[in-house]
């Protein structure tokens, strides 16, 4: 699977039959990445998670999630809590119906992933996607991940087994647009004329006759930019020195505070041999 890694292993269930699978991701983007600058001098923009009560920056190790409930009560849940609910060490798709693949609105699809065998002979898994591919069935599931049991759609493409998790019905919105009551139907001849139109320009799919222009514009920008420089481009040499990462500058501020509480420790301990204080380093 070239250097695709995979997220998440477990077994399909459906009957008496258990499919070892491991689980990877179908997607990713394509697009150019961008991060915060300040305009006047193109200093990146760094952000600390300050604590609004104590002022402190906070580690990611001590940071919990909380919930604040309609009366004012504020809950706050360790990753300890989240592993005592049950679906949490769930490592099993479980296979609830088939259902007709045209039944499933694709409003309601999500993120995509991929499954790929995960045991000696795959004859199982080929059962399977043969079969959803010749009943155009999709299999509806259970698929439990990072925590969060999701209901999701299992199906073949090409072959490969690919599941999408699905929306809950109450995370579709309901679209009520009053401008849309009481509007006269089209008429026979405006009818007519509209599906010749869609007949002129019917086609089969293909996305690979489309390309993302906004993109390779944006590419052909930045490199203009690059190759003429101006103020607005930093040359690699002065963004190299430009500092490490938040992460980084976190484990560095950890350690030093270990280091800190190691020599006071010691201090603490009545080590007295030597009564001139250091000097700090830089």
């Amino acid at each position: 699977m070239g250097d695709m890694r995979s997220i998440w292993k477990g077994s399909i269930a459906f009957g008496l039959v258990n499919v070892p699978v491991k689980v990877y991701s179908a997607t990713e983007d394509h697009d150019i990445r961008f991060h915060q600058v300040h305009a006047k001098d193109g200093g990146r923009i760094k952000y600390n998670r300050v604590c609004s009560e104590c002022g402190n920056t906070v580690q990611f190790a001590d940071i919990d999630k909380a919930y604040d409930s309609e009366d004012g009560s504020r809950v706050i849940l360790s990753d300890e809590d989240f592993n005592k609910l049950p679906a949490a060490e769930k490592h099993e798709i479980p296979v609830l119906e088939f259902v007709p693949n045209d039944q499933i609105d694709p409003i309601l699809f999500e993120k995509s992933y991929f499954l790929e065998p995960d045991s000696a002979s795959p004859k199982a898994y080929v059962l399977l996607s043969t079969v959803l591919t010749e009943s155009d069935r999709t299999a509806l599931v259970h698929f439990t991940l990072r925590q969060k049991t999701r209901l999701a759609a299992m199906r073949a493409r090409d072959g490969v087994l690919v599941i999408q998790t699905l929306l809950w019905p109450d995370e579709v919105r309901a679209a009520e647009f009053p401008s849309l009551d009481d509007v006269e139907k089209p008429k026979a001849k405006e009818l007519k004329m509209a599906q010749t139109l869609v007949e002129s320009m019917a086609g089969d799919f293909d996305p690979t006759e489309f390309t993302d222009d906004y993109q390779l514009q944006l590419r052909q920008l930045l490199d203009e930019m690059i190759e003429n420089g101006g103020k607005k481009v930093i040359p690699a040499a002065e963004v190299d020195q430009e500092g490490t990462d938040a992460e980084v500058v976190d484990l560095v501020a950890a350690l030093q505070r270990s280091v800190d509480e190691a020599k006071s420790n010691a201090s603490k301990a009545g080590s007295s041999k030597s009564t001139t204080p250091r000097k700090k380093r830089a």
